[in-house]
């Protein structure tokens, strides 16, 4: 190791020195990663890439030596007390040149074994000491032949270094999403005061009602970030009990009405009043179909029609909320129920549909967007919740 006062020359600007826990296998991984020397060194010598590989392979070599060895000795001792072997014979001679071809063979299969064993296992080594360094890129070539236990673990450990790099993505993507929209409610309500303050605007209602509507808008956000975290992390609590999904339907549609007859959209819903009993959690359900519609209505322009509609199927019940709008942009249909996903003329928050796909998926249901539905034009949204079998409980 080199002393703590003598930095050496390879190693980065970027990092401390003296280095802190953990440094010297970071910037092991990183000059690994650029093809560069081996340069750093650990407590026990340079960081090499097959070490672990070596170490195994000997192993297992000395084992098939020591097997092969009890072996001879086993055989020769037992063909001497049966008087199969002489001493001096050349029955002994043949018994111990096959014993020998024996042992090379074991030796052989257990070098070809170890090296079966050994190299992914270093590969897997390494790989996770670069998730531990934060690259959570790092994959292990599948494993095509070997025990089945060891190409398990190679499987088990790309699954979980691409979930670890896909919740990394989606963290860093949450997290300049949430600073993009608490941006524009906070600047309006920092310059209102402001301006308030300074004198340039009198502190009337007038002026101080624009602020308040900002607060709501921050409050709508961070409850709707609320409501979302809990049911991705499946600890949303749902309060089960008997319900009338068409009855839930109408409610919806009738708090709209007035809504839609102001925007000249003609509001209608075709749900039949026998749909089977469900048992989910009534609030949560009325909130989806409500956002549904809601956005329905937002984007149908005037003279045009939004149709709540529902039916039953042998083990579940669907809904639909169907507009007459311009529709969703192809490129943003796959996504339209990511968090923040919202076409740029959006005035939402963009978690409405993110946080309806949430409930329903945690009612073990499913949604599904389609656009267009007729014309070129149209959304419709549908979504499926499980009937419960007779005598289940949730």
């Amino acid at each position: 190791m080199n002393p703590p006062g003598n930095r050496p020359p390879w190693w980065p600007g970027d990092e401390a020195w003296p280095p802190e826990p953990g440094a010297w296998r970071r910037v092991a991984w990183a000059n690994r990663r650029r093809g560069g020397p081996y340069g750093p060194r650990g407590p026990w010598g340079p960081v090499r890439r097959h070490g672990f590989a070596r170490w195994i392979g000997c192993f297992v070599v000395v084992v098939a030596l020591v097997v092969a060895s009890i072996g001879v000795l086993a055989l020769w001792i037992l063909g001497t007390l049966i008087g199969f072997i002489a001493p001096n014979g050349g029955i002994f001679q043949g018994a111990a040149l096959v014993i020998l071809l024996f042992g090379i063979l074991a030796i052989g299969g257990g070098v070809r074994f170890a090296r079966r064993i050994s190299l992914p296992l270093s590969d897997l080594v390494d790989a996770a000491g670069r998730v531990e360094a934060g690259d959570y890129s790092a994959r292990v070539q599948d494993v095509r032949r070997g025990p089945a236990e060891l190409r398990g673990l190679v499987r088990a450990f790309n699954t979980m270094a691409a979930r670890l790099e896909t919740d990394e993505a989606q963290r860093r993507s949450l997290l300049a999403d949430v600073s993009h929209e608490l941006r524009n409610p906070l600047a309006v309500v920092q310059g209102n005061l402001e301006a308030i303050i300074d004198g340039v605007y009198p502190a009337d209602a007038a002026h101080i009602e624009p602020i308040l509507d900002e607060t709501k808008v921050l409050s709508r956000l961070v409850e709707d970030l609320r409501t979302l975290s809990l049911a991705e992390a499946g600890t949303l609590t749902l309060h089960r009990e008997p319900t009338d999904v068409d009855a839930i339907a109408a409610d919806v549609v009738e708090s709209f009405q007035v809504r839609a007859t102001s925007a000249r959209v003609a509001l209608v819903a075709d749900v039949p009043a026998d749909l089977p009993i469900l048992d989910v959690d009534p609030i949560r359900i009325r909130e989806v179909v409500s956002n549904l519609v809601d956005n329905a209505l937002r984007y149908t322009p005037a003279e045009g029609r939004v149709a709540v509609a529902g039916r039953a199927t042998s083990d579940r019940v669907e809904l639909a909320v169907t507009d007459t709008g311009p529709g969703i942009a192809p490129e943003l249909l796959p996504s339209v129920f990511d968090r923040f996903a919202k076409s740029s003329e959006s005035r939402g928050s963009g978690l409405g549909l993110a946080i309806a796909r949430a409930i329903v998926e945690a009612h073990g249901g499913t949604i599904i967007a389609e656009s267009p539905v007729a014309d070129g034009h149209g959304t419709a949204i549908r979504l499926s919740l499980p009937i419960a079998a007779k005598g289940e409980k949730y």
